[in-house]
């Protein structure tokens, strides 16, 4: 009882800054460092998060299921 299913996103090594993510979706993500970096976990079902995540050259960007123990 009292697990979780969160969805979190990740920006993973393929990242190369191209700020494509940060365009499109400037709710979720920001360039820090020159990389990407997700600035928010909140309101995951955007359209805008969708073509982030598919617009991505690399394939960086993954939305993924976390299970989390209350």
């Amino acid at each position: 009882e009292g697990e979780l299913y969160m969805k979190k996103i990740t920006v993973n090594e393929n990242c190369i800054g191209c700020g494509m993510c940060v365009a499109i979706d400037p709710e979720h993500f920001d360039i820090i460092d020159g990389l990407s970096c997700v600035i928010s976990e909140k309101n995951l079902d955007t359209a805008e998060l969708e073509n982030a995540i598919t617009s991505c050259p690399t394939s960086a960007i993954v939305l993924d299921d976390e299970k989390e123990k209350e």
